[in-house]
């Protein structure tokens, strides 16, 4: 099996998983109407719940063309989900896989 994925560079990652990011939230009615930055807190600021957690994985994996990256590194600290995330997080953890 030939390796068909294009190798991806950091700018590359966080345009991906802002842009899965807002196409997410583009029907929710959050109260802040602010675009997506590296600082956004996805459970405070876009409302996430652990089911938002799982599609969102879900979408980067489809994206990145991988199934193997261990995102529950990234969710699950000391045996508990992580109680805050930031879209900074979640990109330097793809950095770190990728």
């Amino acid at each position: 099996m030939s390796s068909t994925q294009p190798t991806i560079s950091p700018e590359n990652i966080q345009s991906l998983v802002i842009n899965v990011l807002e196409e997410m939230t583009a029907d929710w009615d959050l109260d802040d109407s602010e675009e997506i930055t590296l600082e956004t807190r996805l459970i405070d600021e876009l409302a996430f719940e652990s089911i938002d957690v799982v599609q969102l994985v879900v979408a980067l994996e489809k994206k990145l063309g991988r199934k193997d990256i261990p995102f529950e590194k990234l969710f699950i600290q000391e045996g508990d989900y992580v109680e805050e995330i930031t879209v900074r997080e979640v990109i330097d953890f793809l950095k770190e896989q990728l």
